[in-house]
């Protein structure tokens, strides 16, 4: 069997009460051996577990421990899915791990296709690099719902956009999942003359016949940065087409609604942004199934703000702060819109976009913008006002942007304040009124 280190044990936990310590080593739940934290969760649900543990001295211990249901006892491990994560072994013509610039953190450069992270992340997975005991696996836990990079139903056209023979199949292992009662929210990479026109027709049409199997579908463009260096030829969508993948999809939703009573199908707002065409309606995204997909994301941020704003613009009153909102260009309109608001009851307010240089060009969403392209874009420009940048820009759970230039290394540049505000038009508009 094989030994997992303990990392920590959490204060006050059951771990912490019987004597186990970090460093110890978990041998065994149950008599059976933890492969990853899928098997450590399914034992943990019962109320009576038996625990074997190695101590650093080397001696074996064996706690047989009632507990509440589904109640932890409180190990934390080196990795969250207690194993390595599993890598990605497809070499897609759209990957955009591969147009990275040199220099950015190793951390970027990791492709993972895990199962076990579509699960507890939401994490997209190809279900190339899946044996069918790991299907089995997804099935007998009930790992539900997943997330899956399908781009198109046909076997033949999804292994050259893959590059992966075992990306044939596809449609086998969805239907396999969905009726085994897994819930799969699906995710295509559009790019224009591959799987787009007709394939995308054939593709809604095959995954909407798993409905409500398949949950729900996004369709977002091909990011391309500047740095493709001798990989596969794509170009980004032109205005025209980017309006024509709008109506196409538009027709579906309206006719799978009909059919369906959902829409099914959803463009990111990449999507209206390249076309210049108006956001839709936040009722037009039913429950936001994809919202972390950049689906839905402008509407709900506009709901968020203006509700909150009705409900308080009778007690705002205007600070002395000069705030630059900072953004991409995506997004750049939208926020300018949202803003006039503000400056309607005094606020001084400016919107600034920023340029994407680090990833490129046709790069234009807020979450990839850097923190060298904003110190050396608002330099003269920012000394003494407040910016006001969203989350998203930054790596998770830090003051860390994708380039490594800290929050700190922006004010201190700058000359400027920088306030951090969720992707929530709520947080944006607390932000704003209480200047912090």
């Amino acid at each position: 069997m094989q030994k997992i280190n303990i990392k920590d044990v959490i204060k006050g936990s059951i771990a912490e009460e019987l004597g186990i310590q970090k460093g110890d080593k978990l041998i065994s739940l149950n008599g059976r051996e933890v492969i990853d934290i899928i098997d450590y969760r399914y034992e943990m649900a019962n109320e009576f577990v038996q625990v074997e543990i190695e101590k650093i001295s080397g001696e074996r211990y064996v706690f047989e421990i009632e507990k509440d249901y589904n109640e932890d006892i409180g190990l934390v491990f080196e990795e969250e899915i207690i194993d390595k994560p599993k890598r990605c072994r497809n070499k897609c013509i759209f990957c955009f791990i591969d147009q990275l610039p040199k220099g950015v953190r190793k951390s970027l450069l990791f492709k993972d296709d895990d199962y076990r992270l579509s699960f507890l992340q939401g994490n997209f997975i190809t279900l190339t690099n899946i044996n069918e005991e790991e299907i089995d696996r997804i099935i007998k836990y009930r790992l539900s719902p997943i997330y899956v990079s399908i781009h198109t139903t046909d076997g033949d056209l999804r292994v050259r956009m893959m590059r992966n023979p075992n990306a044939r199949n596809i449609m086998e292992n969805l239907k396999k999942l969905v009726s085994n009662g897994i819930e799969v929210h699906g995710q295509i990479v559009l790019c224009p003359e591959i799987n787009d026109g007709a394939e995308l027709d054939k593709t809604i049409k095959d995954l909407s016949d798993l409905y409500p199997g398949v949950k729900s579908v996004a369709v977002v463009p091909v990011g391309l940065t500047d740095h493709r260096h001798n990989l596969y030829p794509l170009r980004p969508f032109t205005i025209d087409e980017a309006r024509e993948v709008v109506e196409q999809v538009s027709s579906w939703q309206e006719k799978l609604k009909a059919e369906l009573g959902t829409s099914f199908v959803f463009l990111s707002d990449e999507f209206y942004v390249m076309g210049k065409l108006p956001i839709p309606d936040y009722d037009h995204y039913e429950d936001f199934p994809q919202i972390e997909n950049g689906v839905g994301l402008m509407a709900l941020f506009k709901h968020q703000f203006e509700e909150a704003f009705e409900r308080k613009k009778r007690l705002m009153r205007r600070n002395n702060e000069s705030y630059l909102i900072v953004t991409g260009l995506a997004a750049y309109d939208f926020m300018r819109g949202i803003s006039q608001k503000l400056k309607s009851i005094g606020f001084d307010i400016e919107v600034v976009p920023i340029v994407n240089k680090f990833f490129g060009k046709n790069i234009t969403v807020a979450g990839l913008v850097v923190g060298k392209d904003i110190i050396e874009q608002l330099k003269g420009k920012a000394k003494g006002k407040t910016l006001v940048i969203p989350r998203v820009m930054l790596k998770e759970g830090s003051d860390i942007f994708l380039d490594d230039v800290k929050v700190r290394e922006v004010e201190d540049a700058l000359g400027a304040e920088v306030i951090v505000s969720e992707v929530d038009g709520r947080d944006f508009l607390q932000k704003i009124y209480r200047g912090r």
